[in-house]
This record gives C-alpha cells, sequence and structure tokens, in this order.
C-alpha cells in the first residue's frame, strides 16, 4: 500500500484543495482531506504538488519496429512516463506497418520488456502496407490486442476503401482514426501552409482544404456506416466548421488537436527552419483561434501531442527535404499550462481534463479519473517549477522541437501507473 499525503487536487468546482489519497491493489483506496500512514505503508509527500490522473495520448509514434534510430518503444515510453503520460496510443507507420497480429503482439512485447510501466495501446494500419488498396485483418488484429485503426502518415485516398473499412471496423467495434490529406490537392515539395510564410520564402505549400475535403467526406461516410470516427491532429478552420455540424447532427465523432497547433501558427515561423515543419503544417492565426476556440466548447474533443521523432541529420535537410514531424511527450504539460492556463485562455480543471478524462471517456478507456476506486494512474506537477526546455535533456531520441528555449512552467515530477512510481525527478 502507498499513502500520497499534502498534494492538491482539482475540486468539483475547479478549485484547488489539499488532499491524501490511499493507493491499494493498482487503485485510489481513499481520497482525503487527511490520512495517517499505516505500518508498512510506503509514503510519499507531494509537498503541495498538483495531484491529476495520468495523462493520456491517443497520438504518438514510436518508430519501433524498423526506425529504432529515430525512437524506441523504451525511450518513447520512458519519455511518456517523465511527461506525465501513463497511457499512450502509438500509430503503425512503422517497418513493417503494424499490419498483422504479429506486430501488433511484437509492439506489446517490446513493452513489457522495455520496463517503463506506461500502458501501451497499438493503433493497427486500415490497409495493408498504408498502401490504401487493401484492407488488413482488423478481426486479427483486434485479437491481438489493437485498439484502433488508422492510416496515419497518409490519408485513405479511395472513398470506397475508406466505406468499406469505415463498415468493417464499425462491425468490430473498432474505432476508425483518420489522418485526413487529399494528396491530389498536393504539390512535390509542399511543407508548409499555403499562407503568409510559404509566400515570403517561396516555398511550396499545403492548403488547408487538403485536410477539410477529407474530413467532410470521412464525416458522410461515417454517417452512412456508423462507424466512430475520430480526426487526427485537425489544423484547419473549415475542418473544426465540419466537425461541429456533425456533432449538431448527433454523429459519434470525435477530434483531437495537437500542442504545437494551439500555440503557434505560420507567421511564428523565424525561417525556413525544419524544426517547424509538421503535417499538419502550422497554419494561420484564424486557424489557430478556430481550434482554441473549438477545443473550448468540444467541438474538439482532448489534446494529442502526435510526437514524431526523427534524427538530427534528418531534420538538417533543408525544409522542403526534411521529415515532418516534432516530439511533444515531455513539454506538452508545461507548455499547454504556460500559455493557455496562466494566460486564462484555459482553465488548470479544463487543461487537465482534456488530457486525461475527455479521451479516455471518448475512447471507452477505464482510465483518466482520480476518484475512489479508479485505477491508481496518478500524475504530479509542480505548477510552480520554471525550467528552460531542452532537447538535450529529453529522454527520447528525438531532439526535433520548434520549443527549445522556451521557459515555461508546471513540469511533471512523478508519474504512477497502477499505483507504482514508474518515474520521479531526482531529489523527490
Amino acid at each position: 500500500m502507498t499513502v500520497l499525503l499534502n498534494g492538491q487536487v482539482i475540486g468539483e468546482g475547479g478549485e484547488l484543495r489539499t488532499a491524501a489519497i490511499r493507493l491499494r491493489d493498482g487503485r485510489i483506496a481513499a481520497i482525503a482531506d487527511q490520512l495517517e500512514a499505516m505500518p508498512g505503508e510506503e509514503v510519499i509527500d507531494a509537498a503541495g504538488r498538483l495531484v491529476i490522473p495520468g495523462l493520456i495520448d491517443l497520438h504518438i509514434h514510436l518508430r519501433e519496429p524498423g526506425f529504432e534510430e529515430k525512437e524506441t518503444i523504451a525511450t518513447g515510453t520512458r519519455a511518456a512516463a517523465r511527461g506525465g503520460y501513463t497511457t499512450v496510443a502509438c500509430m503503425p507507420n512503422t517497418s513493417p506497418v503494424t499490419d498483422s497480429p504479429e506486430v501488433v503482439e511484437r509492439i506489446l512485447a517490446s513493452n513489457r520488456e522495455s520496463g517503463s510501466g506506461v500502458r501501451l495501446l497499438p493503433i493497427a494500419a486500415i490497409t495493408r502496407g498504408l498502401s490504401g488498396d487493401r484492407l488488413t485483418d482488423m478481426a486479427g488484429l483486434k485479437e491481438a490486442g489493437a485498439f484502433a485503426v488508422s492510416d496515419d502518415g497518409v490519408g485513405v485516398q479511395s472513398p470506397r476503401m475508406m466505406k468499406a473499412a469505415m463498415r468493417e471496423a464499425a462491425r468490430l467495434e473498432l474505432p476508425l482514426v483518420a489522418h485526413c490529406e487529399e494528396e491530389d490537392l498536393l504539390i512535390p515539395g509542399a511543407c508548409v501552409h499555403t499562407g503568409e510564410f510559404a509566400e515570403k520564402h517561396g516555398l511550396p505549400g499545403i492548403p488547408p482544404e487538403a485536410e477539410s475535403i477529407h474530413v467532410g467526406r470521412d464525416i458522410l461516410l461515417a454517417e452512412d456506416t456508423g462507424v466512430h470516427y475520430h480526426v487526427c491532429h485537425v489544423s484547419a478552420e473549415s475542418s473544426v466548421r465540419l466537425i461541429r455540424e456533425a456533432k449538431e447532427w448527433g454523429q459519434r465523432v470525435t477530434a483531437e488537436v495537437s500542442p504545437h497547433h494551439l500555440l503557434l501558427c505560420d507567421t511564428d515561423i523565424p525561417g525556413p527552419d525544419p524544426a517547424f515543419k509538421m503535417n499538419p503544417p502550422l497554419r494561420s492565426k484564424r486557424d489557430r483561434a478556430a481550434l482554441l476556440a473549438a477545443l473550448k466548447d468540444g467541438t474538439i474533443d482532448f489534446i494529442a501531442t502526435d510526437h514524431a521523432p526523427h534524427t538530427a541529420e534528418e531534420k538538417k535537410r533543408p525544409i522542403t527535404e526534411a521529415p515532418f514531424g516534432i516530439v511533444g511527450l515531455e513539454t506538452a504539460f508545461p507548455l499547454l499550462y504556460t500559455h493557455l492556463v496562466l494566460t486564462g485562455e484555459l482553465t488548470l480543471a479544463q487543461l487537465v481534463d482534456k488530457m486525461t478524462r475527455i479521451p479516455a471517456d471518448r475512447f471507452g478507456l477505464p482510465w483518466g479519473e482520480l476518484k475512489e476506486g479508479a485505477q491508481a494512474d496518478i500524475a504530479v506537477i509542480d505548477l510552480e517549477a520554471e525550467r528552460t526546455i531542452d532537447p538535450e535533456t529529453f529522454y527520447s531520441k528525438g531532439k526535433n522541437t520548434p520549443f527549445a528555449g522556451w521557459k515555461v512552467k508546471g513540469w511533471p515530477m512523478m508519474t504512477l501507473v497502477d499505483g507504482r512510481v514508474i518515474w520521479r525527478e531526482d531529489g523527490i
């Protein structure tokens, strides 16, 4: 048994209050204003720090198998633990692609062997080899442990194939998680948003309608098939409008937004720097404002990092040639706390909800709450700790972030899964 003393928890009205939490058999046995430590019980002194449910990220890339020079399951899940995450879902653009039960089982085995303690949910491919032309054996993938299906990294280009995928996913009660991108609207070398920055630097752009055309198409297909349809990394105002309308119709549509799309737009890019290259790209100020408004009103359900590590050598290439993606597991909470909560855009309770309870609720997962009887997945956050983001200190192999040098507050200090400490800051 473990008792966590002197923590600050978020009350029903959003206020902070001091509380003690007893953990027993992997669950929260009691939450009270005060608790006395029992004989033989491990005592953790939170020392006035914030105690919240473990963070949940339903969109990350761990690169294993096949791209271990970028990241491994061990390094990525340890980075997750350091960021306060207790449950993460990894995308299938590996090598071999996560399109067979054998690869799903291999990923789960690798996570057990890693010893990180982070709960890993594999997302399997919609189509074999992410080719877009042949469906995977979704029933076999689910039986092996796949949590959802996605061709993330590429959009499924054929409406016929997407509708067939949705029908099968709906039959199996598997969420279908979509990377929305119409390739026919892209030109070679497209690397940033079609907007002010692209024009200034003479770079080929990615128009917002490349995303929203697929969003609209898929919403119509999802309405017919009844699948749980989830939109990855929403970036465009036009996509927000479509998702909002679908929800007003009562469709089973959910959506996520990444921290970088909430905090940056294309005019924040200092120059043709690959550290700012991600897909979808950083869009306009108007798009960014629409994303924040949608997150506030629930049109966008929750936040996911789209953690996408690459080697330093890859990211040193010219922006038109460098790979898309940035890392985010170790910096998401302090960045969002500093730039959304401390600025008054969100309350602390709202931010925590959108990183814990809501992703769990939307996908029917049994985690994400801090209450008696719940799974003892916990993050301890020091809201007063202020540090400068230094990629060289990351546990992740990936150092590719546009936030290097930013000074932020609200750093995770300890992470517990099933009541067991899986990571703690030195000296805590």
